[in-house]
This record gives structure tokens, C-alpha cells and sequence, in this order.
């Protein structure tokens, strides 16, 4: 019974740091649902760094060992949850952390300051450098003009101070942006690219201006949603609230552009590629005869036209974690704004890997936690065998056999 006791407190020392390091970094990823691994740095510093110390009364290896197991068993999460392999650099980065970590409290308690100090720098430095930067400003951008009723450059109702939204924040970092209100100023603006989301109803000759554009060479990206759902605090039936249907169904109709079943609920839609977009109310839209496609390309005349049944998707709320933070992709919960610029013409880093969906997370997190037990197993095996029992020992099982010896 004393040796099972014995041998459960010993794989417990190997296990616990390393399953507690899974969860805390699981807690910091769900905010956002990506399984980067990055999510898993400070848990691993905070964690690691004092296990190391601990463990350190036994060997050195043991403190290296339990960093290995935590940061393999984040990332066998990562990749399971996210069903595609975490990015490279982020797991090289992710395993040195935790070494590094781990490490660094081990030297702390032999007392060697220096290598101690140079270990825990590493650390923080790959904590500085690793994770993704929050997206700068390009010096030359060129125009986009932007046509829209939803409350994107003032609060609501058009009064009080001008204010983004966190969309055109991140937007004016790769465009000149320039909102406009009717779209026969479209030429004088001299913009070659259009974001017109869920505008208000437009004139038939507002709509042949529109259509000319295009046709002469435009791009645009337009955002028509069947069943708004944006909050709004203004009374059904005012004026200044954002259509909650779409008005532009006659152009759409000139197009060929057909909508199929508005899917009433919020939905995360992975495309091809994995990157994710989050929508509310969506309605597929597809040219006769064809599979409907998000977005939806057409070419018009020299112009090209991107469709979306949505424009629920740039509101923050369903891809922002944190409004403070528009410009780190850290706090997105959506590849929404990365791709909202590359369909108007601008490049954006990418890459995210994101979890699918719960089964994909049941599975990632069991996993991880039988991996965790099976590294933790073999390391009681292996160190035991390398240490011999004395390395095994605490310090007062070790002065007990003294005593024992001595007498």
C-alpha cells in the first residue's frame, strides 16, 4: 500500500504541473477559440518556473521533463482542436518556453544566478517576440470609400462625436478611408474599391451609377443582410436605425444573383482554407444554376464584385474578444477582419488556427490528458532507473535510510 501511495505521489509531481499548465492555457485560449499556441506562454512561465525549482531537489531532468510534457501536451491539444497542425514556429517557440522556463527555476534552486537569470530571459524574450505583433499602419494606402447605413463612423443616431468602429479602425491600417453618402460621388472620389454594406434603399439611378462603376473597372465588396440582427437602441420604424432587410435586390436581380434559405442563428463558418468568419442571419447567395459560395465572385463588365449575405460579421461582437484591442489578431475571435481586407484588395497577416467545435475540444483536451499520463509514466520509469532510489527520494525518506545506515 506505502509503495502505490508512494509511486501515486511521484507520478503526480510529474503529471500535476504539466495538466494544470493544459488547463490555464486552455482557459486563455477559449477566450478567443484560437488554439495558438502562444495561448500557453504564460501559464507555462508562471507554472514551469516554480515546478522547476520544486523539482529540482530530485534532478534536473525531472524539471525538464515536466516542461516537455506540458508544452507537448498543449500542443497535441492545439492540433486536435483546431484539426490542423499549429503553426511551426509557434510550437518550436512554445517547446523552448517551457524548457526555458522549466530550466530557469531548476538553476535557481542550485543557486547558479547566471545561467538562472540568462534562462528566464530567454524565456521572456520568446514571450516578447513569439506571439502575434498587433497589425501597423501602412504609409501608402489607397482609397476605399465606404457606403453604409450601420453605425460604423458615428455612435447611433449620427450625433455626439465621430467614432470608429473597431472594423474601420483595423481598415484605415492598410486604406485611405472616406465614407460617403451617395454613390454618384463614387467617381469623383476617385476610389477604386467600395465597401457598401446594408446601405439604405437607393434610387434607380443611384443603382445604374452603381452598376457603371463597376463595369468601368470598380471593385466592390457588398454586405446585404436579409434579417439584421446589429443591436440597436433606436425605436423600430426611426429613420437613423440600419435597414433590417436588404434594398438592393433589384441590382442583385440584374446580376443573376439568386438567395437561398436565410439560416436564422449565429454560425461559424470555416472556409477551404480554415480560415473562420462568424455570422448572425446569413443567406447564401449563388448564380443560377450554381452552388452558393462565400464570398461570391463576379465579374462585372472590367469590374469584379464580391457578395456576401451578411453584414451582421463586421460587428465586433462576433469577432472581437476584446474592443480595446482591434489591431491585435491576439484578441480576434474570427478571421474576419484579415479577410474583409484581402477581398478589397489588401494584404493581411493570417494563419490562425481556431477550434472546430466541441467534439474537436473534448477530443484534443482527453488526449492531451492521456499523453500527459503516459509521458509522466514513462518519465517516472526512465528518471527512476537513471537516478537510482536515493534520486527518487524526498529529503526526509533520504535522512530516514541515513539513520537506518548509521545505526
Amino acid at each position: 500500500m506505502m509503495s502505490f501511495v508512494r509511486f501515486l505521489s511521484r507520478l503526480l509531481t510529474l503529471l500535476l504541473p504539466a495538466t494544470l499548465m493544459l488547463l490555464a492555457g486552455l482557459a486563455v485560449a477559449w477566450c478567443t477559440g484560437q488554439a495558438d499556441p502562444w495561448c500557453w506562454g504564460w501559464p507555462a512561465l508562471l507554472l514551469l518556473v516554480p515546478t522547476g525549482w520544486w523539482l529540482a531537489r530530485q534532478d534536473f531532468l525531472h524539471a525538464l521533463w515536466v516542461g516537455l510534457g506540458g508544452a507537448g501536451m498543449a500542443l497535441l491539444f492545439c492540433a486536435l482542436a483546431a484539426a490542423r497542425m499549429p503553426d511551426p514556429w509557434a510550437m518550436i517557440g512554445l517547446l523552448l518556453l517551457a524548457l526555458a522556463a522549466a530550466a530557469g527555476g531548476a538553476l535557481l534552486w542550485q543557486r547558479c544566478w547566471l545561467p538562472a537569470c540568462v534562462a528566464l530571459a530567454a524565456a521572456l524574450l520568446l514571450l516578447g517576440v513569439g506571439p502575434a505583433r498587433p497589425i501597423s499602419s501602412q504609409p501608402d494606402r489607397p482609397v476605399l470609400a465606404v457606403i453604409t447605413a450601420l453605425p460604423l463612423f458615428w455612435d447611433e443616431g449620427g450625433v455626439g462625436t465621430r467614432r470608429d468602429a473597431p472594423i474601420v479602425t483595423l481598415l484605415r491600417s492598410r486604406f485611405d478611408v472616406r465614407p460617403i453618402d451617395d454613390v454618384r460621388a463614387l467617381a469623383a472620389s476617385g476610389a477604386p474599391v467600395l465597401l457598401l454594406a446594408q446601405p439604405r434603399a437607393m434610387t434607380p439611378q443611384a443603382l445604374v451609377a452603381l452598376d457603371r462603376w463597376v463595369r468601368n473597372g470598380g471593385r466592390l465588396l457588398l454586405l446585404t443582410d436579409p434579417r439584421l440582427r446589429w443591436p440597436s437602441g433606436l425605436p423600430l420604424g426611426d429613420r437613423r436605425r440600419a435597414p433590417m432587410v436588404g434594398t438592393l435586390g433589384p441590382l442583385l436581380a440584374h446580376w443573376g444573383v439568386r438567395g437561398g434559405a436565410v439560416r436564422d442563428r449565429e454560425i461559424r463558418h470555416f472556409l477551404p482554407d480554415g480560415r473562420l468568419l462568424t455570422m448572425a442571419g446569413m443567406q447564401p447567395l449563388s448564380l443560377e444554376g450554381q452552388v452558393a459560395a462565400v464570398p461570391l465572385r463576379l465579374r462585372i463588365g472590367r469590374g469584379e464584385v464580391l457578395l456576401l449575405g451578411d453584414a451582421d460579421l463586421i460587428d465586433d461582437r462576433l469577432w472581437l474578444a476584446d474592443p480595446a484591442r482591434p489591431l491585435d489578431p491576439r484578441a480576434w475571435s474570427a478571421d474576419t477582419p484579415a479577410l474583409m481586407a484581402q477581398w478589397l484588395g489588401a494584404e493581411m497577416p493570417d494563419g490562425r488556427r481556431w477550434m472546430r467545435d466541441v467534439a474537436d475540444v473534448r477530443l484534443g483536451l482527453r488526449s492531451a490528458l492521456l499523453a500527459g499520463t503516459g509521458w509522466a509514466i514513462l518519465g517516472l520509469m526512465l528518471l527512476r532507473r537513471r537516478s537510482g532510489r536515493n534520486g527518487m527520494r524526498t529529503k526526509s525518506e533520504n535522512k530516514l535510510v541515513k539513520g537506518g545506515k548509521n545505526g
